[in-house]
């Protein structure tokens, strides 16, 4: 048995939850592979402590409850830039969690303590293991990356924790090489993992063009828009885009100026039923993310995995870690950022080469198999955990 503490950010507060559900479901896998599971989470709006399946979850409270937002339903760095105001939290969010971490550290007895989203959570990691040893390994998912470039000032810690780990991983290539240029070491690449249903055709809406994401800059869905008003011309041609956020009063004004209130829907948030129901029924997935204003972008791109479990074809942005699963003309289309003419000229040969489209449908769901399965995953989580020592419960 392999007792692991996990430390990061953002974790579901109840069943059903939205948060991490990757997360849950790794550690589920892994749990039939021997490990038993602890986590250390912020609470939220005074959440105390709790059980969620067979996991504990030790919630560290670092503000009155009515303050104490500054992680979940969007990230912190988000929250920040739009409300300053919580920078005021921050101190208060660091001191609770490294005495949460080192309470922990002392009491736990942990073999393994993996640390996700190491700004600032690599400080609670390294006070977990200080006081109570274990492996420390961290995953590092870009946005910590993004800060890192923004403040400088940051640099130095990612150096210091990342050489304190005894194992790292990034969620893609173009992470892992971003952590390389700062840490000098280079992580294990451990993507998302994806089901994946037995291959099928699954019939699709003819013209229904699909898009998932948080209606945020970085996700580039005005560029999206903008195509479409250059496929005017095919009388099917339907963008939907699933998903809510800061952006959807500027993408409405950017639908009704281009006179597309027939040609785009806005849905907001769905269940989860409703959102399979849209992959399984579009024609073309579109991923047109961009690099932002504060140069955050995709690091994986994980709704094209989604996609390519229904044999959709996927056109996308080439930025970040995007080609690690949209490789052009194999699995996919890429095209350039922030260009609505590419977008539509890629979205029209699709919609009008079914062929093309099956065949970029078939070699995407088979490159998600053979790159993304669960089992991979747990197998690369698995040997950055080690095969050391591990403690009687």
């Amino acid at each position: 048995m392999t007792r692991v503490l996990i430390i990061t950010t953002n974790f579901p507060r109840w069943e059903g939850d939205p948060h991490s559900p990757w997360l849950v479901e790794l550690m589920g896998r892994l749990r039939e592979e021997g490990c038993v599971f602890e986590v250390l989470a912020p609470s939220f709006a005074g959440l105390s402590s709790h059980r969620i399946g067979h996991t504990q979850v030790h919630r560290f409270r670092y503000a009155p409850a009515r303050w104490e937002t500054l992680t979940h339903e969007e990230g912190a760095p988000n929250k920040i830039r739009k409300n300053p105001w919580y920078l005021l939290l921050l101190p208060l969010y660091l001191l609770a969690g490294m005495w949460a971490a080192w309470r922990l550290g002392r009491k736990g007895k942990y073999d393994v303590i993996h640390v996700h989203w190491p700004v600032p959570q690599g400080l609670f990691g390294a006070l977990a293991r200080a006081a109570g040893g274990g492996r420390l390994v961290a995953t590092f998912y870009g946005a910590d990356l993004v800060l890192a470039q923004r403040f400088p000032g940051l640099k130095p810690f990612v150096r210091w924790f990342a050489g304190r780990c005894d194992d790292l991983a990034a969620i893609s290539s173009y992470t892992g090489r971003e952590l390389t240029a700062i840490s000098g070491r280079t992580p294990r690449i451990i993507p998302y993992g994806v089901h994946l249903p037995p291959e099928r055709d699954w019939p699709a809406t003819p013209g229904r063009i699909l898009t998932v994401g948080r209606l945020i800059a970085r996700k580039g869905h005005i560029y999206l828009i903008r195509a479409m008003a250059r496929l005017t011309d095919l009388p099917d041609a339907h963008l939907v885009i699933v998903g809510e956020g800061h952006e959807r009063e500027a993408l409405e004004a950017e639908i009704q100026r281009l006179g597309l209130e027939d040609r785009v829907t806005l849905t907001g948030r769905v269940s989860d039923e409703t959102l399979e129901e849209h992959y399984q029924s579009c024609q073309v997935f579109v991923l047109p993310a961009i690099v932002d204003e504060t140069g955050d972008t995709e690091m994986l791109g994980m709704v094209s995995l989604e996609a390519m479990r229904y044999g959709k074809p996927v056109v996308a942005s080439d930025v970040g870690g995007i080609p690690d699963i949209v490789a052009d003309g194999e699995s996919g289309v890429l095209v350039p950022q922030k260009d609505p003419e590419a977008l539509a000229a890629a979205i029209r040969r699709l919609l009008t080469n079914p062929e093309e489209a099956r065949r970029l449908g078939h070699a995407g769901y088979h490159f998600a198999r053979a790159h993304f399965s669960w089992e991979s995953v747990v197998r690369a989580t698995r040997a950055m955990y080690g095969a050391g020592r591990t403690r009687d419960a």
